[in-house]
């Protein structure tokens, strides 16, 4: 095959493609959809499919286990167990995890690890600070929904070909 006809074979590859839509998501201004928070069902043994953003934090499931921190120690060491005073009746220590996400690798063992339901992964992926300081989310901050204002797209998958729409 000579270099004339690679040349072409090449162009005509390239001017099939022209009228498909992409699959190239415009980022910030869109967002994948995704059904729901990442979670963990201990008792069926099944991950629930979730975007693996920033975690959510529910205080009132959580017993101070420390089982996300266990599971996120030989990982990458993101997760600190700190005391918080605030009266919960299920976690009478009144410890509860801090995540610093300069650490995260996003994995969500944690997730899978928590046998209470009291943590998930959002779709909230855009955590942009300035100083690592501002990088860990206390209990708190993990409590609150993430507020996401971008605009929320579909996938379809057919036969061999991807797009949103």
């Amino acid at each position: 095959m000579s270099i004339v006809t690679g040349t072409f074979r090449a162009l005509a590859a390239a001017l099939k493609q022209l009228p498909k839509k992409r699959m190239t998501l415009r980022y910030p201004e869109t967002q994948l959809e995704m059904p729901g928070y990442y979670t963990y069902d201990p008792k069926l043994g099944v991950a629930k499919p979730g975007y693996k953003g920033r975690h959510i934090l529910w205080l009132d499931k959580c017993t101070g286990c420390q089982l996300c921190s266990i599971a996120c120690e030989n990982i990458s060491q993101a997760i600190e167990m700190v005391k918080v005073n605030r009266a919960q009746p299920n976690n009478k220590k009144s410890i509860f995890p801090q995540v610093d996400y300069a650490k995260c690798v996003f994995c969500g063992f944690c997730v899978d690890a928590c046998p209470f339901y009291a943590l998930g992964m959002t779709d909230d992926f855009n955590l942009v600070a300035y100083t690592k300081k501002e990088l860990v989310y206390s209990p708190e901050k993990l409590a609150v929904p993430p507020k996401v204002t971008r605009p929320k797209v579909k996938v379809k998958f057919e036969k061999d070909v991807a797009f949103h729409e």
